[in-house]
């Protein structure tokens, strides 16, 4: 049984992240859990007609309860899956937080957020909220970006530069994740010029590809200066249909996930990102 987390704002963002965590998880006995959180700060607000914290709180209890049950009635509207059980849960804490304590407490094995694409040059293409949970929460996230429709999974994208070694709560989400969908991994080395990997890195390599040995596994490398061109290349060529990365290789990961938008890389909008932590 897995446990999954899917914060929702409610927002056509987050039920798209819903629809496709079910159908990722269609074959996989699951608990997903909703949480919706609404900072108590943001809840009180510059709205005077309030009088209490008392008033306050129940008056967005009430609300947010009332638009958590309209978002299972409309889960309820789609196939019905007997191996699926949702519960919806309310917080009122700072995001992180709530995000943080709903991880330890239900031992949660994936966060699942959907996030909306940058609309400007100068914008994030990931939002805040996604941000944070990916860099400040030690689970897996796969994020699910507002263009990404469910189709399963066949060509999986690892860009790495071999400059880490891969602990085994990694290579274990990584080789779950090929299981699940009998898919391919295609491990991808993007440097500014060819040249000999370093003995760190072909010891790094070289143990990757022992660990992946029962899997269907490639090798790949690829010269270019600019990273997010290279990795969107790459996922036009090979039909990636999943990019998964370690937030600890900080070079690759923020470069590719946190650069705001160029207009000709597209892979932020539609292609979904299984961010992992040690």
């Amino acid at each position: 049984m897995k446990n999954i987390l899917i914060p929702t704002d409610f927002s056509e963002n987050s039920w798209n992240a819903i629809v496709y965590a079910l159908s990722f998880f269609k074959r996989v006995k699951c608990n997903f859990y909703l949480l919706h959180v609404s900072p108590f700060e943001e809840m009180i607000g510059g709205d005077s007609f309030y009088t209490s914290k008392e008033t306050v709180l129940e008056k967005a209890t009430y609300s947010d309860k009332e638009q958590m049950q309209l978002l299972i009635k409309r889960i309820e509207k789609l196939p019905l899956n007997t191996k699926h059980h949702v519960h919806t849960i309310n917080e009122y804490i700072f995001f992180v937080d709530a995000i943080r304590k709903q991880v330890k407490e239900k031992e949660i094995d994936f966060i699942i957020m959907g996030t909306k694409g940058a609309s400007g040059l100068k914008e994030k293409t990931i939002g805040s909220n996604t941000g944070d949970v990916i860099t400040k929460v030690k689970c897996p996230v796969l994020v699910i970006p507002e263009k990404a429709t469910y189709s399963k999974p066949k060509e999986i994208a690892f860009p790495t530069d071999y400059n880490m070694y891969y602990k085994s709560r990694v290579l274990n989400t990584i080789m779950d994740t090929l299981t699940l969908n009998d898919a391919s991994l295609r491990v991808v080395h993007i440097a500014k010029k060819e040249q000999e990997l370093s003995d760190l890195q072909k010891r790094n390599k070289d143990f990757l590809d022992d660990s992946l040995d029962d899997m269907k596994h490639s090798f790949h490398f690829l010269s270019n200066t600019n990273i997010e061109e290279a990795v969107q290349c790459f996922v036009e060529s090979r039909d990636i249909d999943m990019i998964t990365m370690i937030a600890k290789n900080l070079n690759f990961f923020q470069r590719i996930l946190f650069h705001p938008i160029v207009e000709k890389i597209s892979y932020h909008t539609d292609i979904p990102f299984l961010v992992l932590h040690e």
